[in-house]
């Protein structure tokens, strides 16, 4: 389950050419991104406007505090029936996650270490996720969001990492191409068929440390 990722940087969103207005709301960091944290990405509802969403789902009844910790994943074969996702998932409220890497614990040492992974030409990319908005709050839950996440045991990448014995995750990056088909989806079948796996050969992998203190 990816829980630390670096949001695409304000000048990176340009070349995914999909919103064109600035981002509003408070400021935020493009460095880490942690479950809590403020970071921008773009509702299909305002489809040409990013913006600053807490990273971890948070339902109008839910308390931002301790709900975005557990929500910042949404597993596609369940996200229809849990709680936290169940309405945005039914209303087709999708949303897309700009990104240039994402880090996940490889155990292959014996312990985790963590790995950095992004696309191989440094470019950025984009997550599907969905997304909620809380219209009584203007705190930094006001607009939240969850990435995603399909099975990967066979993935030649994305089963590398995670604990031995767990089933294996990941994000779905979406191809450029199939961003407006996603932002657009009406139907279940219609979003279901672009959540699939990346291309391995298009991604790079390497052990990135977190720095001792």
């Amino acid at each position: 389950m990816c829980a630390d990722y670096n949001p695409a940087r304000r000048i990176s969103l340009e070349r995914l050419a999909v919103a064109a207005n600035p981002l509003a709301g408070p400021e935020f960091s493009y460095g880490e991104t942690f479950p809590g944290g403020v970071a921008p990405f773009l509702a299909n509802v305002l489809p040409t406007t990013w913006l600053p969403g807490m990273f971890g789902m948070v339902p109008p009844w839910g308390d931002p505090a301790r709900l975005s910790r557990m929500t910042y994943n949404a597993r596609v074969e369940t996200v229809g029936e849990k709680p936290s996702f169940r309405s945005a998932w039914r209303r087709r409220q999708f949303a897309l996650i700009p990104v240039e890497r994402f880090y996940e614990p490889c155990y292959e040492t014996g312990r985790a270490v963590r790995w950095r992974i992004e696309r191989k030409d440094g470019a950025p990319f984009a997550l599907a996720g969905i997304w909620e908005r809380r219209m009584g709050d203007d705190g930094p839950a006001h607009w939240s969001f969850a990435m995603l996440t399909i099975n990967a045991d066979s993935h030649p990448l994305m089963r590398r990492f995670h604990k031995p014995g767990e089933e294996k995750r990941s994000v779905v990056i979406l191809d450029q191409v199939d961003v407006p088909a996603w932002l657009s989806a009406r139907t279940e079948a219609e979003a279901r068929a672009l959540l699939q796996p990346f291309e391995a050969e298009e991604m790079v992998a390497e052990p990135d440390p977190r720095p001792r203190r």
